[in-house]
């Protein structure tokens, strides 16, 4: 088998440009969940202060309706990985395109806030299961030598997602006067912010229905001239035959997945399944959604004015977007591991030079100020900040989860992963402000800075590099290679002993 994937990385796909024009569009297709994905966390940006006033919240009601979302994801994560291994990977895109539209008019026309939540609860299931079935699809269609690239474009599409519902929320308010203004049918801008989503998560539904299902999990399933036909007309491999044997060969003893499979001797879970675990969480840890989800407040509580504010707010956006074509053109030729490595490194410098510059805020409460040059070096640290994580962790980590589980596992695996990432989004988006008022911005960014460095020796130390292989030659590089390199541990451990 080893001599197939060298044999594959010599001929890697045929090259034809209506093959390349094909998995282009089909993994454009699936990375539009990523769009809503982007879309639906964003939007209640716009809307938030009006929907204090509508409905009379206080601030830590206000805080639980934005983030209740994200428990949502972490549910529609954790169940993705089965419901795809059961009905299919494009069926249940369908099924997170229904909820996607069902979510947006409900929370629309939500006349209480417990039926906001609710429906922000379906829109986070909905989110939760995009952000699953992408990186699983397109892992799976894409040709080895391509799929880097092709699986960054969820995270582009989500940052692009971010953009738009910033740019949706604006254009709505300023149409109206103000979100809180009458708009169109009687309803205030804010209520047409949340239901605007409606439109891509059609478009995205539709495009659904148009795609080619998993070679995968048609083998799976039994149907197996159907899987070479995909292989043949939208993957372009050279030898159709011999990559629906491979994978054939790799699902031959298999039964359907279960939570089962996932135990190891490592407390409870295969060392894999704790590899995805650590990566979704770190990308967490490090801080981005704090950057993302308060900039707007943050930049304001130290001295930015509203608009200086709003519009630092906007250039990380698009800084976001167009740093992560980096990762799109580089993370096939320079690999996982070192782009990674090198997002560590970038994301450590600018949040300790965050840190340093808010532990030195005056003031307290609503009236903390950086004096100069202070400001100036937390801006430059947070954008190399944003940087890096827009370049190396914020797509990769995605495309690493598409990959790196073998076939077996990797529905339900990735599922976990991302359920996990969900959840340390929550505590993240839920603590930050918390802790910023108790301990200070100086120190929750230099706790964002150790996460960082922390990071960096989880991948270097743990993380297997698979760029370039297929999915069936990596399930046997990933399982060999963990077990070198524990046998290897133990071998030098010994003698220290």
């Amino acid at each position: 088998m080893a001599t197939h994937a060298h044999g594959n990385l010599a001929q890697p796909d045929s090259g034809a440009p209506s093959h390349q024009g094909k998995v282009l569009a089909v993994a454009i297709s699936a990375a539009l969940g990523g769009l809503l994905f982007g879309f639906d966390t964003a939007v209640i940006n716009g809307a938030v202060n009006s929907i204090q006033s509508t409905f009379n919240l206080g601030a830590a009601t206000l805080g639980f309706t934005v983030a209740i979302t994200l428990l949502g994801c972490a549910v529609g994560a954790w169940f993705a990985g089965q419901l795809a291994d059961v009905w299919g990977r494009k069926v249940v895109m369908v099924v997170a395109a229904v909820l996607f539209v069902v979510s947006s008019l409900g929370a629309g026309l939500a006349f209480a806030e417990w039926q906001l939540m609710a429906w922000r609860v379906v829109g986070g299931l909905a989110i939760g299961i995009a952000s699953v079935i992408a990186p699983a699809y397109i892992g799976e269609i894409a040709p080895a030598h391509k799929r880097g690239g092709l699986s960054s474009l969820q995270q582009l599409a989500i940052t692009v997602g971010i953009f738009l519902a910033l740019l949706s929320d604006a254009a709505l308010a300023g149409t109206a006067g103000g979100a809180d203004a009458t708009l169109w049918f009687g309803l205030p801008a804010w209520r047409w912010m949340l239901m605007v989503g409606i439109v891509p998560a059609a478009v995205y539904g539709i495009l659904s229905l148009e795609i080619p299902e998993s070679p995968q999990f048609l083998i799976r399933k039994g149907r197996n001239e159907e899987a070479l036909k995909v292989i043949r007309e939208t993957t372009g491999s050279p030898d159709p035959e011999r990559r629906r044997a491979e994978i054939e060969e790799s699902l031959e003893h298999e039964r359907r997945a279960t939570y089962r499979d996932l135990r190891g001797h490592a407390l409870g879970l295969h060392p894999i399944v704790w590899i995805g675990i650590g990566m979704a969480a770190f990308q967490q840890l490090v801080g981005i959604n704090a950057i993302f989800y308060y900039s707007t407040t943050l930049w304001q509580s130290v001295g930015f004015s509203q608009s200086d504010s709003f519009v630092t707010s906007v250039i990380t956006s698009v800084i976001n977007v167009l740093l992560t074509f980096v990762a799109i053109f580089f993370v096939d030729s320079v690999g996982r591991k070192k782009l990674l490595l090198v997002g560590s490194v970038g994301m450590f410098a600018g949040l300790v030079a965050a840190a340093i510059s808010f532990s030195q805020a005056t003031g307290s409460g609503g009236s903390i100020s950086l004096p100069a040059p202070w400001g100036a070096v937390a801006l430059v640290g947070a954008n190399v900040f944003v940087i890096f994580f827009a370049a190396t962790w914020g797509p990769v980590m995605w495309v690493v989860l598409g990959e790196v589980f073998p076939n077996k596992m990797r529905g339900l695996a990735l599922g976990l992963a991302a359920a996990f990432n969900w959840i340390f989004n929550f505590l993240v988006t839920l603590l930050f402000p918390v802790l910023s008022q108790a301990v200070g911005l100086g120190f929750v960014y230099a706790g964002f800075a150790f996460f960082a460095a922390l990071s960096f020796w989880f991948v270097a130390a743990l993380l297997p590099e698979v760029s370039r292989l297929e999915l069936e030659d990596k399930d046997k590089l990933t399982h060999t290679g963990l077990a070198q390199r524990r046998a290897g541990r133990a071998g030098r451990a010994r003698p220290a002993i």
